[in-house]
């Protein structure tokens, strides 16, 4: 297989070109406007909004670069992500679009609607069959399977069970239901939380299976009945409901690679990183802590796995910032994200995209 392209710009401006302009000039330069035809179609451009009090998340105006183009060439795009798995601001649809809001990703600012994928509840989602090694039908919030087009804007960081978050874990964790997120984190089914529990009631009344049982002011979940279709996640008003989240590290990359098999399968797709502010967690967290690395660059390419793969040697081809997590680590692997969480591997999720035919590890560096 043929090396892909991916292009590069660093961060260097000059009196006749800001970062917006050589944003515009590195997605024109690798052929996002050449490549795709937009008129008129419906542009999914799967962002991370940031968790508040995170500061490491993609400025908006990076994305209205983005969505001015598109419009330009007649698309109709809008941004989205799903809900979240875990509690915070970001579960349900109308706190998730609060959140988006308040860093910045507005109509105003962007040019273009934000549209949570998966609905109000985390619920909203559409069955891709793909019939993977580890994912037979991939849950895939729906907005996103509406469009026609796929576009990932990507921050580029470490990541605590992943490794590192690039285009991969932007599409295919970002883009799962609350059901598909959980699938991926979990071998297992949900379970009840009894100190926050209060027998409301409304997890059982949402199961379409009859595998929750009220008794003595409490929730149960019979695990035998329960399909894991996580529905009592984004139902319940306490949180006390959670995922098993036992999934070992490496299954959980490749189940990533399956979904965003499912997600990017017979659409056009591109995709941007930002390599910059690398932080040693995801933007799901609310703070982000020091840089690990001095800021690179933005990559772009249509290929998502020479993508990451070309943001994943750069990041580890610079000095590590000695006040930082990574510069505190006591492991010292030749993968800066491996030194930084050492049970990880972020590469599996690479391999099994390769198989998939997702793309190729294999790439040549064009700068700009």
């Amino acid at each position: 297989m043929a090396a892909s392209k991916v292009y590069f710009a660093d961060f260097r401006t000059t009196f006749r070109e800001n970062l917006p302009m050589k944003l515009a000039r590195l997605v024109k330069t690798a052929g996002m406007l050449e490549g795709i035809d937009f008129d008129n179609k419906f542009t999914a451009i799967k962002i991370h909004f940031g968790e508040p009090g995170n500061l490491a998340y993609l400025r908006p105006n990076y994305a209205k670069v983005i969505v001015d183009l598109i419009k330009g060439q007649g698309g109709k795009p809008f941004l989205t992500d799903c809900n979240t798995l875990y509690v915070g601001r970001r579960k349900n649809g109308l706190d998730h679009l609060e959140s988006a809001y308040e860093n910045g990703y507005n109509p105003f600012a962007t040019g273009c609607h934000v549209v949570i994928a998966d609905g109000i509840k985390g619920t909203d989602e559409t069955i891709v069959p793909i019939d993977g090694e580890y994912v037979k039908q991939a849950k895939i919030g729906s907005a996103v399977m509406d469009a026609d087009i796929v576009i990932s804007m990507n921050h580029f960081k470490g990541h605590v069970a992943a490794g590192f978050g690039g285009a991969l874990k932007n599409i295919g964790m970002g883009c799962g239901s609350r059901a598909g997120k959980m699938e991926m984190h979990s071998a297992g089914k949900p379970n009840i939380l009894t100190g926050q529990c209060v027998g409301c009631g409304i997890c059982r009344k949402n199961c379409a299976h009859d595998a929750i049982a009220i008794a003595d002011g409490k929730a149960s979940i019979d695990h035998d009945k329960c399909t894991g279709c996580g529905r009592c996640l984004g139902m319940c008003p306490k949180d006390a409901v959670v995922a098993a989240n036992d999934e070992v590290n490496e299954i959980l990359s490749c189940k990533i690679a399956e979904y965003t098999y499912a997600v990017l399968k017979d659409r056009p797709h591109f995709h941007i990183s930002f390599v910059m502010d690398v932080s040693p967690y995801c933007d799901c967290h609310n703070s982000n802590d020091a840089p690990i690395v001095p800021d690179v660059g933005m990559f772009a390419s249509f290929d998502p796995v020479a993508l990451d793969m070309a943001c994943t040697d750069a990041v580890n081809s610079q000095p590590v910032i000695a006040e930082s997590r990574l510069g505190e680590s006591e492991f010292t692997f030749d993968d800066h994200f491996r030194s930084l969480h050492p049970k990880t591997n972020g590469v599996a999720a690479l391999d099994h995209a390769v198989k998939l035919g997702l793309g190729n590890k294999e790439y040549e560096l064009i700068k700009i």
